[in-house]
């Protein structure tokens, strides 16, 4: 196969718009929904600030630009394996050192919206996968795969976005054996569209937290709070997550994009 060849005719898709860009970010600012943590289990991720430095004024009469605050896992975010304690010891596991060939690959998308919007704490599980499957198709090594469930319609407030009471936060997510599932068919990592990679109710699974502590024990990667999911295909899409380079980072917010055919 002509590679360069195959290259200039995607470049060719992409002007022409037969192939679409389809954005899987939410917006980064002062009202971003956050995780809210029990204050006796951890300290939690300030909220983004935005400053500015100048703009068109005395500070740079021809030019604005700002300066920020945020947490590496504010909004739309990639979780490295370093992020969790089970993948602290990767030394290609951390946002400076990841090789950039795995920021992009095939994706993967599970719709679970129906059963997201009729439980809120709904959990995906290995049976769901293998029928998703059986009806779209392998899951490869080397893949993206994501659950869609339409959460980020909710993105625009954080108490409907975190959905927590009394009881705790109510977001739908994998079980451990789904993930455990995923990680045998040697995946690339897991993506949601909540804002974290596990269900609201994960903290009390076997192990706690099963989407963090299984995939980044697998020096696999997570993606949170993803957007417009219900644009992509089952599959047939290329995701790129691509995090910022920053130095020994668990993590950071990207503007994750999919290559979609239009057609």
């Amino acid at each position: 196969m002509d590679t360069q060849k195959l290259l200039g005719e995607v470049a060719g898709q992409l002007l022409s718009g037969a192939i679409k860009v389809v954005d899987l970010s939410a917006p980064l600012g002062p009202d971003t929904p956050l995780i809210k943590l029990p204050p006796e289990l951890a300290v939690d991720t300030p909220k983004v600030e935005i400053h500015s430095i100048s703009r068109y004024d005395k500070n740079g009469p021809w030019w604005a630009w700002n300066w920020l605050k945020l947490g590496e896992h504010s909004g739309t975010h990639f979780d490295a394996p370093q992020h969790w304690i089970t993948g602290k010891d990767y030394p290609d596991g951390a946002t400076d050192t990841i090789p950039a060939q795995n920021f992009v690959g095939p994706v993967n998308v599970i719709d679970c919206s129906k059963e997201a919007a009729a439980d809120h704490d709904f959990l995906l599980t290995v049976d769901h996968i293998k029928a998703w499957e059986a009806k779209h198709g392998a899951i490869n090594a080397g893949e993206w795969v994501v659950m869609r469930t339409d959460w980020y319609k909710r993105n625009g407030s954080e108490a409907e976005f975190l959905n927590a009471n009394e009881t705790g936060p109510h977001t739908p997510g994998p079980t451990a054996e789904a993930i455990q599932f995923l990680i045998s068919k040697d995946i690339k990592g897991w993506g949601s569209e909540t804002i974290g990679t596990d269900a609201g109710k994960a903290g009390g699974m076997e192990p706690p937290f099963p989407a963090h502590t299984l995939m980044h024990k697998a020096n696999r990667y997570g993606l949170a709070s993803l957007c417009n999911l219900d644009q992509l295909p089952p599959k047939g899409a290329i995701l790129i997550a691509a995090p910022l380079k920053i130095e020994h980072g668990t993590g950071s917010p990207i503007r994750a994009l999919a290559l979609v055919s239009k057609g």
